[in-house]
C-alpha cells in the first residue's frame, strides 16, 4: 500500500490550477532530478537516456497514487483514473486499438488510391517495425492517457461541468503537445486543431465507458500506426497537394483529411454505448 503524504493533502482545498501546476510541477522536478543522477551511474550517453525514461515511466505510475490517495483520499486510485482490471476495458482497448490502427491505414491509402503518395515498403523490416511501433503505442497510450484523461480529467471534474472538463482536458492536451518556436507553430498551425480533436475524442471515450481501455487503445493504435509509417518511411509524397490537406510533415491528423477523419470518429464516440448504472460502480469503485 502506497502512502498517505500528509503536505500534499493540504492541496486538497487547493483551486483546479493551483493543484495542476503543484502535480506538474513536482513532476517536472523528479524528471530534472533523474536526467542528473542517472548519467551518473550510467555512463553510455543511449542508456543513460533510456533509463531515465524507464525510471520516470515507473516513479511517474507510483506518483499518481500517491496523488491519488494524499489529495483526495481515493483507495484505489488506478481503478478510479480508469485503469481497472476486468472484461470491459479488456474489450474496449482491443477494439479501440483496432480502431486506431484502421484509422491510420485507411488515411494513408485515400491518400494513394487518390494519387497524392506511393507506397515503398521494405518488407525486411515489417517484423522489426510492428514490434518497436506496438511497444512504443502501447507505452504512450497508457501513461498519456493516465495523465490526460486520468488523473487531469479527473481534477477538472470536480471543479468543472462535464463538458468543460471534456474541453479544457483536451486544450491542456493540445497546448503541451504544441509547445515550439513562434515560426514552427505558424508553420504547423493545422497541427493545433488535430491535437484538440484527439483530446476531444479521447476524453469522449473516457466519458462514455467510465474506464480508459477505450481512449488507450484508440492513442496505441494510432502512434502504433504512424510509427509504421513514419519511421518505417512506407511512403513518399508527390507535390500535387497542399501539405494543409494531406498533413503537416506527413502526418494526416494534421491536415484537412485527418481533421474531417476525427470529427467524424469524434462524432461515432459520443454514440459509443454507454455502461448500465451497475457497470459504472464496477468499473468507477464508486457504490
Amino acid at each position: 500500500m502506497l502512502p498517505r503524504i500528509h503536505a500534499l493533502a493540504r492541496l486538497s482545498a487547493a483551486p483546479l490550477w493551483g493543484r495542476i501546476l503543484a502535480f506538474l510541477g513536482l513532476l517536472l522536478l523528479i524528471l530534472l532530478l533523474l536526467s542528473l543522477i542517472v548519467p551518473l551511474v550510467i555512463a553510455n550517453p543511449t542508456g543513460a537516456t533510456i533509463g531515465v525514461m524507464v525510471s520516470f515511466y515507473i516513479i511517474f505510475l507510483l506518483y499518481l497514487q500517491v496523488w491519488g490517495r494524499s489529495v483526495h483520499g481515493i483507495p484505489a486510485v488506478l481503478r478510479h483514473y480508469g485503469m481497472g482490471w476486468n472484461r470491459a476495458n479488456g474489450r474496449d482497448l482491443l477494439i479501440g486499438l483496432g480502431l486506431g490502427l484502421a484509422i491510420v491505414a485507411l488515411l494513408f491509402s485515400v491518400q494513394g488510391v487518390l494519387g497524392w503518395l506511393q507506397w515503398q515498403i521494405d518488407a525486411a523490416e515489417i517484423q522489426a517495425l510492428v514490434g518497436q511501433g506496438a511497444l512504443l503505442g502501447i507505452a504512450v497510450g497508457v501513461a498519456e492517457e493516465l495523465l490526460f484523461r486520468g488523473w487531469l480529467l479527473d481534477e477538472m471534474a470536480r471543479d468543472l461541468s462535464p463538458n468543460r472538463a471534456l474541453w479544457g482536458s483536451a486544450a491542456v492536451f493540445a497546448v503541451l503537445h504544441f509547445l515550439k518556436p513562434l515560426d514552427v507553430i505558424l508553420q504547423t498551425l493545422p497541427q493545433f486543431l488535430g491535437l484538440l480533436l484527439l483530446g476531444m475524442v479521447l476524453a469522449c471515450a473516457k466519458q462514455r465507458t467510465y474506464q480508459l481501455g477505450l481512449a488507450i487503445g484508440l492513442h496505441s493504435g494510432l502512434v502504433w500506426g504512424y510509427y509504421l509509417v513514419d519511421v518505417g518511411d512506407w511512403v513518399v509524397y508527390g507535390d500535387r497537394i497542399s501539405p494543409w490537406i494531406t498533413g503537416i510533415n506527413n502526418n494526416p491528423l494534421a491536415g484537412a483529411i485527418g481533421i474531417v477523419a476525427l470529427v467524424t470518429l469524434w462524432q461515432s464516440i459520443r454514440h459509443y454505448p454507454k455502461p448500465s448504472t451497475k457497470d459504472k460502480q464496477q468499473r468507477t469503485g464508486l457504490e
